[in-house]
Formats: C-alpha cells, structure tokens, sequence
C-alpha cells in the first residue's frame, strides 16, 4: 500500500497541515491573553465555540499560505522523498508559515492601539514612515516578550516538524500507477484546498470574508478573536473598499436625510483666527472636566490645566472619534471625511481637489498652516496638507533643532508647542493653524528634565498625558500676552484614544471616545453639552464661527449653531468589521448591507442587542446610516468632495 499509493507521504503531508492549525490555535490563545480585557469572554464553553467558528477562518488562511507546500507535497515528482527535496520543502513551509504566524503575534500588541485585525491598510501608514526599520526595532525592545514567545514557537513547531519524517524508500510499482494515484489525490486535495479557501462548496455563496465573523458573535468584538491576522491581510490586500452603494436610495430622499450641503448664515464683524490642536492619543478618559457624568469610583485626572480652561469653555462630554488612527482622525476633523475600513487618505480618491475647512478659509483671505514635530512628510501629514491646500508646513525641518528630538516620533510637545506660538506671532492675521501633537504616544517617554515631575499614574500613558497637559499651560501662558490672542477660538480635540485604566472605556463606544473642547478668550462659548457629538462636526463648527455664508459639502453638523438644525447629533465610525450608526435612543450595527444590531444609546458595551424588537426608530436610523453610507461614496469616488 505504501509503495503504491505514497500512504506515508500523504500521512506526513497531514500531520505538517495539522501543525498549523495547532499553531493557529496557540496564537488565539495567545491573542486571548493579551488583550481578554477587550474581548470580554465570560468562559470556557464561550471561549472554545468561538475557537470552533474560527476554524472556518484558519482554513482558509492555511490553505491560502500553503499551496505550495502542499502542490510541491503531492505532484508525482518520483524523487518526492529525496532528503535534498524534503529540505527544499521545509524552507518553503517555514518560510510562509513564518511570516503569516508573525502577522498574528503582532496583533498581540497592535490590536490594543487598533481595536481590530491588522489588515493590508496598516501598510498605507507605515510607508510614509522613513524611520518604519527604528520603529520596528524599537517595537522588539519594547515587547520583547512577544519575541521571545514568538522564537519560542519557531523552536517548538521546528522540533515538533522533524519528529515524523518521510521513509526515502523506493516505490516498486510502476509509474503508471504512481503517477495516475497521485493525479488522483492531487485533485482531490485541490477540491478540499478551494472549499477551504472559500469556506464552503456552494457555487451560489461568495467566498468568507471579514463581516463573516460577526455571524457567530452576541459581541462585535468577539468577531476580532475568530478571525486571525493572516487571513485579515490576504482578504484585503489589492481589494477596493470605496465603492458606490445603492440602497435602492434616491438621490433627493439622500439629501433629505443626510444633508450633505449645509448653510450657516451668519455675520460676523471681525472674523476670529482659529488654532485646532489635535492632540495625539489623548482621549476622553484623561481628562477630568469630561468624566463627572461617568462617575467612576477612585477617578483620577491628568490635566490640571485643561480641566481649568474647561471651565471657561464649551465642552462636548459625548463626543467620538470617526476612526482609529491618526491620519483618520487628521481628514476627519479638517475636512470633515471620516474613514472606516481604510484610511481615506491613502487611498486613490485622496487626490483631488477637496472642499475642507483649509480652502473655505484660504477664500476667505486667512492665512493657514499646519504643524506636526515629526519628521516633515511622517504619517502622510505633509502630503495630505498640501492636498487641503495649507499655505504653509511646519515640521521637524523648520524647527531646526534636533536637540529636542525625542528620538522617536518629533519634537517634545512643550518646545513645539512655544515654536507654534512664536510663528504665530508673525502672522497677519486672521489666521488659522493646526498642530498636531506627538508626545503622547507609545513608547510613552517624556524629556528627562521632567521626569518624576508628573504623576506616573496606572498606565504608562498617564504621564505623557500630564507633560502635555503643562504644554498646554506653558502655550495658553505665552500666548495670552500677545495682541491676537482675544481674537482666537481654540479648539482641543484628540485623533483617538489609547491606553485604558478605567473598564468604562473598555466598552466599544468609549473605545473611540475623544474631547472636544471650545474655548474663547472672551467667554463666547461656555458651558458644557452631553449631546453626541463628533470629529467630523469640527469643520462645519470652524465655518459657522467665521461667518461663511455660502452653501459647503459637510456631512457633519455646527456644534455652536444658534438656529435648530434638521440634521439630529449622531454618531458614524467603524467597529468590528461593521459600521456604527448611534442617533436618538439607537445605536445600529450595520455590515454593508443590513443592520445587524440594534443596541441602546446608553448600551456602550454593545451588550444587549434589541434588533428582535425592531421599532420605527430603528427602521429610521439604518435608513440614515444607508443614506450616509450612499452619499460618502459616492461623493469620494465621484471626486465631488
């Protein structure tokens, strides 16, 4: 039987697959592990069906990434057990296997900054980085456990390879036989290999996908642990994730709903200058002007000085961020384009020419820049603010003093801070500028002449947040004294959160929980709103302010709007491979076709799904959410932005 049918072969070719698959399921673990806090499995049976359900997902990655082993494997070579051939073999299995395995392993950390599988997207950001081999190195260093457990696995899985190996025995039947059995399995490994790689037989049935894996879930980020990191890559590289939608939707009951052309007829007597500070990963958690109606037991706040200037300001303690990165957070709030799947900015419909808060007020004779301490040109800053048309850039090359590098992401926030203000001393005024902040980010470090300065707090974040918090004090200070600071509105606000000490923003919308705060020197704007709120509404507020009366594409809303708006607050963003809806009462789930979830407004957890009581309000919400969706692409792939 050996001789004939290469029984031993096809045993050993099993035996290697299943090795994967053990190691697929080392890696959920793993993943579990690392991040449990996020996905809230409750048990053992909860955590072993949802292991069952990625199955189906594992396959398909499996089967994608080993191909060649297995073509190489199976096709009736003759000298298939030569040592010289089954060593060619090992390096193709490992060599693949490898680099899909240290795709999940990353997610191990990333997944806590991302809130969702890496896909081919996170390629678009790292490229713009020039530094992207330091940052790698300095990522070993810092999570060098997850090094050190994954050249553990390596070890392990090389050990456990070499334990069955292949008889180089000679096959006495002829090779007729040989050649017509090994046809034979061959094509019916093939057969196997493509129902795996589609997730099932039928014809009828498109092949599994992401949104897949909310099929099998009660929570959204349950779908996350089903899936893995290799088949989140594969399924998104070379894909077009802006395409038009129907919705069977009219382009008049669009308007009627979402509104994407708005007004604000307003007169202004002299038009304020505008400063937009988005600050790097300071969400909504740290600071504590935004968390009295939280009531967390043993709340602590970072930000002595922002939690002051919140008292003379207008702040929105309900407010979102439209996506997860930097760069989303960057077009969201100043050209009101949110991103969900990928980062608008990366992809082909960038470039054209976008109505944004940046050409309305160049139009409106303000000078404006921007401002990020990074190395000009990182995080696709630069290229993105010559799109919206910035007249001027300032990065790490102007500020021309590498001494203050932190050595990592830019220029310390409290210098860059100052060489804002000193270049806004020379402007004409009106003027509008942007900052982009960097300090508070991974890998959380401040300068050393501030070290012990700070609380240190639970989380390491917690001290950048407070060395921030000064910058801004050291900035309000400088500025106050100069001759257009009354004249300024000032707008703080966040591109995302980060790291989580408090379990209220562990719950999946407080995941994207953000400030937005507005302060004027003269007390224009004060108090505080608890309606929704959210990054994309920025622009549209910025426009109102300055008194521009001529009709603008926006699909966010005034924040500071005297008259009643016919647009209701709401909330768009991505989650989980779905997209999120919240208006009114209803936050609504929806995977690019139908709502599936229906959920409480109070219900930030996501924890109790109401779609098998379906109301009114919930039939008008996924209608908007259709509507929206309908417009956004449309107008991006039809260059009418």
């Amino acid at each position: 039987m050996q001789q004939f049918f290469r029984a031993q072969e096809y045993k050993v070719l099993i035996y290697r697959l299943l090795l994967v698959y053990l190691m697929y399921a080392f890696s959920r673990f793993l993943f579990f592990i690392y991040n449990y806090s996020f996905l809230e499995i409750d048990s053992v049976v909860e955590y072993l069906k949802l292991s069952y359900h990625g199955l189906a997902f594992d396959t398909a990655a499996i089967f994608y990434l080993n191909s060649l082993f297995v073509l190489l494997s199976m096709l009736p070579f003759v000298i298939n057990t030569h040592k010289i051939y089954q060593k060619i073999i090992f390096y193709v299995y490992f060599t693949t296997n490898l680099i899909g395995m240290s795709f999940n392993f990353v997610d191990l950390i990333y997944y806590k900054f991302n809130y969702n599988r890496t896909t081919i997207s996170e390629w678009d950001v790292v490229k713009n980085e020039d530094n992207r081999f330091e940052m790698f190195a300095r990522f070993a260093v810092s999570y060098w456990h997850v090094f050190l457990l994954f050249i553990l696995t390596i070890v392990v899985w090389i050990v456990l390879y070499k334990k069955v190996k292949i008889s180089t025995k000679p096959y006495s039947k002829g090779v007729l036989s040989y050649v017509l059995t090994s046809v034979a399995c061959f094509l019916l490994m093939i057969t196997l290999m493509v129902g795996g790689i589609r997730g099932d037989f039928r014809k009828s049935t498109r092949p599994i996908n992401l949104v897949d894996a909310n099929r099998h879930t009660s929570k959204i980020q349950h779908a996350d642990f089903i899936l893995n990191t290799p088949f989140t890559i594969i399924r998104t590289f070379n894909k077009k994730t802006f395409k038009k939608v129907s919705y069977d939707l009219r382009k008049p009951e669009v308007d009627r709903l979402v509104q994407p052309l708005k007004a604000y007829p307003n007169t202004v007597k002299n038009k304020p200058n505008i400063v937009v500070f988005i600050t790097e990963s300071y969400g909504r958690e740290y600071i504590g002007a935004f968390n009295d109606p939280t009531q967390i037991k043993d709340y602590v706040s970072y930000t002595p000085f922002l939690d002051s200037l919140a008292t003379k300001s207008l702040i929105f303690n309900k407010a979102y961020a439209n996506g997860r990165k930097s760069i989303h957070g960057m077009s969201s709030v100043l050209a009101g384009i949110p991103s969900f799947k990928d980062a608008f900015t990366s992809s082909p419909y960038a470039n054209q020419d976008i109505e944004s808060v940046v050409s309305i007020l160049n139009s409106e004779g303000y000078d404006t820049s921007f401002f990020h301490g990074a190395p000009n040109g990182s995080m696709g800053f630069l290229g993105f603010s010559n799109i919206l048309g910035f007249d001027n850039y300032y990065g790490k090359t102007e500020f021309n003093n590498d001494a203050l590098f932190d050595g990592v992401w830019g220029i310390w926030d409290d210098p860059f801070f100052q060489f804002m203000k000193t270049t806004l001393d020379t402007k004409t005024t009106p003027f509008f500028s942007t900052i982009f902040t960097v300090t508070s980010h991974e890998p959380y470090i401040i300068p050393k002449e501030y070290e012990g300065v700070f609380p240190k707090g639970d989380v390491p974040m917690h001290q950048c947040v407070g060395y921030t918090d000064f910058a801004f004090k050291q900035f309000f200070e400088a500025a106050k004294k100069e001759p257009w600071f009354q004249n300024t509105i000032f707008i703080i606000t966040a591109d995302h959160s980060n790291q989580i000490r408090y379990s209220e923003y562990r719950k999946l919308m407080n995941r994207l929980a953000v400030p937005i705060m507005i302060y004027s020197p003269n007390g224009e704007f004060t108090g505080v709103k608890s309606e929704l709120a959210q990054q994309i509404d920025i622009y549209p507020t910025i426009i109102d302010m300055v008194g521009y009366n001529k009709p603008f594409r926006s699909w966010g809303r005034s924040l500071v709007s005297e008259k009643p708006s016919k647009i209701n607050p709401f909330v768009v963003s991505f989650i989980g491979q779905n997209y999120m809806y919240s208006e009114g009462n209803i936050i609504c789930i929806f995977d690019g076709v139908k709502a599936v979830g229906f959920y409480d407004v109070n219900d930030l957890g996501l924890e109790t799904n109401l779609i098998s009581n379906r109301t009114t309000e919930m039939d008008a919400v996924e209608l908007k959410c259709k509507a929206f969706l309908k417009d956004y692409f449309e107008r991006i792939v039809d260059r009418n932005l």
